[in-house]
């Protein structure tokens, strides 16, 4: 049987943004007090073995991040990471936001096939994509407005082929190994 604090781990290295307490017992579906319980013996675990991941809380939200010690380390990989190119399955995500959006995490990863969190992860870092709850309190993916206007349109519909790629399921049918 999996933990608790095993499933709460899992769901905040995946989210691209902090849960709430309440989210995460309702993904659980577990009282909110053993959430808590469970997130400050997380936090007390990451603490005890000099990990390089902590659990921050704030109020009602939780979510992984690294551990301070290594900010300098990790603020100069991400700096090299974000100035540089797009990979191809970043240029891929980016394409399909584009041409579907908006779109789910789980609508993306379903055309792309593979897992799509860190890709989703550093767009929203670059400023490329943004999100929004949508039903059920899913996130909802799509272009952001600097990333229009730095591609010089007015809105999503301008793109090229717009009309004929978000109508089509070409797509769907978007292979990442090829």
């Amino acid at each position: 049987m999996v933990s608790l604090e095993s499933k709460i781990e899992s769901l905040l290295f995946v989210s691209a943004k902090p849960l709430s307490i309440k989210k995460l017992a309702e993904l659980c579906q577990i009282k909110e007090a053993a959430v808590e319980a469970a997130v400050k013996q997380l936090q007390d675990e990451y603490k005890k073995r000099d990990s390089g991941l902590q659990l921050v809380k704030n109020g009602q939200n939780a979510a992984l991040s690294t551990a301070a010690v290594n900010a300098k380390l990790v603020q100069n990989y991400l700096k090299e990471e974000l100035t540089g190119e797009l990979t191809r399955p970043s240029l891929e995500a980016l394409t399909i936001i584009a041409y579907r959006g908006p779109i789910t995490k789980p609508e993306l990863e379903q055309i792309r096939g593979v897992n799509c969190s860190l890709i989703l992860r550093n767009l929203l870092i670059r400023g490329l994509i943004e999100t929004e709850e949508g039903a059920a309190g899913q996130s909802v993916y799509s272009l952001s407005f600097d990333f229009l206007r730095y591609l010089g349109v007015g809105e999503v519909s301008e793109l090229p082929d717009y009309d004929k790629l978000h109508a089509s399921n070409l797509l769907d049918n978007l292979n990442p190994k090829s």
